[in-house]
């Protein structure tokens, strides 16, 4: 009798688990400019990194089954206009080839913050990468507290975090 009451107990458990919502279409097209960046290998998101990026728009296709991904790749003093579309996998996850294999991820955090969530295999190491996107030049102290809270959870350490809005110096 214990191991039927347990196992019921166990499936009302995991019924009652939520997968993350997949952001609606208008949360996710937008002009959206990178905050702040972080990378569990930091030298990945340095000055002339490869996921050194800046985020200028992306864009819901076909319901979210792709998205437009524009970004600005810069490599010190060069600025240059790069557009990927990524295709859904799974319910809120899109692959794409950039600079390897890319598994991506849509977190939104606030009206004001979407944070990207990304794993590149570059074909010898997996490198964790989050950015903090907002519609303006700045995020709320609470956008910060939280974007710092979604890279504790996914092994980034805070000290990684670089500032994107003050070292985007490419036409916006």
């Amino acid at each position: 009798m214990k191991a039927v009451f347990l196992t019921l107990l166990l499936g009302l458990v995991c019924a009652a688990q939520e997968a993350p919502a997949q952001p609606e279409s208008s949360e996710i097209t937008a002009k959206w400019y990178t905050i702040y960046m972080a990378a569990d290998h930091k030298e990945k998101i340095e000055e002339g990194g490869p996921l050194r990026t800046y985020f200028r728009q992306l864009e819901c296709i076909d319901s979210c089954e792709k998205m437009s991904i524009t970004f600005i790749l810069t490599n010190y003093d060069s600025c240059t206009l790069i557009t990927v579309v990524a295709q859904r996998a799974e319910e809120n996850v899109y692959h794409v080839d950039y600079m390897g294999k890319n598994s991506v991820q849509l977190i939104p955090a606030s009206e004001s913050m979407l944070v990207f969530y990304a794993e590149n295999f570059d074909g010898e190491k997996t490198t964790k990468v989050t950015y903090a996107l907002g519609k303006g030049d700045s995020l709320s102290q609470e956008d910060i507290q939280k974007y710092e809270e979604i890279n504790n959870e996914r092994g980034i350490p805070n000290e990684n975090t670089e500032d994107g809005s003050n070292t985007d110096n490419c036409p916006k």
